[in-house]
């Protein structure tokens, strides 16, 4: 939502910067055995830098081409991690174990994975700091500046070329950070980004192409439906409401829920 909110440019290698996290994350813990939550000071930081070079290297040349030219562009850097990742780390599922993995917290009745759970209240304070930080600080207002009008932004003394490259950044480390917090609970190898852009395409086109906040509310929507489709049907299929809820938002509210609003 931040790289296509500000930059209107549509990545669809974001999903490999989230394997290159859990490559991290799986290094750090098998190499160095730093815990996968403190791994968090590693993997944003270096996906920050690392999405800031992306952005000043490959994307920055092609702001101003068709959107066919950037889809090709992304494709490309998608397909290049994918099978540079391959050649490195190997075609293999790898994964860790932690001592708490296998916790359980019990709230009356209700069981809940202690992975699980951190991973949320991770997401949700990551979520809760981005927002301050897009509403309160200089810096955050230059960034909604430049996503509402990067002319307007420019004419009042902007650098947008700056922002840009920043909000790129922020959005690549979210990408590392997720893909830290998911390492305790699922597997790698290098195809594991596909699975989750394209739910992270769905939520965002749910919550309305650019939208912060529409991004969160689509992302509780999306959890929900996925783990009632588990429910109700098998693991295999719980991606199919998921889908049909995609495809019945492009046919009946194509800018969807919060489309008329921005960040």
């Amino acid at each position: 939502t931040m790289i296509l909110g500000v930059l209107k440019i549509v990545n669809f290698a974001h999903g490999e910067f989230l394997m290159l996290g859990m490559y991290l994350t799986y290094y750090c813990y098998n190499v160095l055995g730093i815990d996968p939550y403190l791994c968090l000071l590693i993997s944003i930081p270096i996906f920050f830098l690392f999405g800031v070079a992306i952005q000043r290297i490959l994307i920055n040349p092609v702001l101003k081409s068709p959107m066919e030219i950037q889809i090709l562009l992304t494709l490309g850097l998608f397909f290049f991690l994918q099978n540079a990742a391959l050649f490195f780390f190997g075609p293999y599922l790898k994964s860790i174990k932690t001592g708490y993995a296998r916790a359980i917290i019990s709230i009356g009745s209700v069981n809940f994975s202690s992975t699980k759970l951190i991973m949320f209240l991770f997401s949700i304070a990551f979520t809760l700091v981005l927002y301050v930080f897009l509403k309160k600080s200089d810096l955050g207002k230059a960034i909604r500046a430049c996503s509402e009008d990067s002319y307007g932004a420019m004419l009042v003394g902007i650098n947008v070329r700056n922002v840009y490259m920043i909000a790129f950044g922020i959005g690549t480390a979210c990408a590392g950070a997720a893909g830290t917090l998911l390492m305790p609970v699922y597997y790698v190898d290098p195809y594991i980004g596909l699975t989750f852009v394209m739910t992270a395409f769905v939520v965002v086109v749910l919550g309305g192409m650019g939208n912060y906040i529409g991004a969160l509310v689509g992302g509780f929507i999306i959890g929900l439906t996925e783990s009632l489709g588990a429910a109700l049907f098998t693991a295999s299929l719980k991606q199919l409401a998921t889908f049909v809820i995609f495809i019945l938002i492009l046919l009946l509210r194509p800018t969807g829920l919060f489309g008329a609003r921005r960040m």
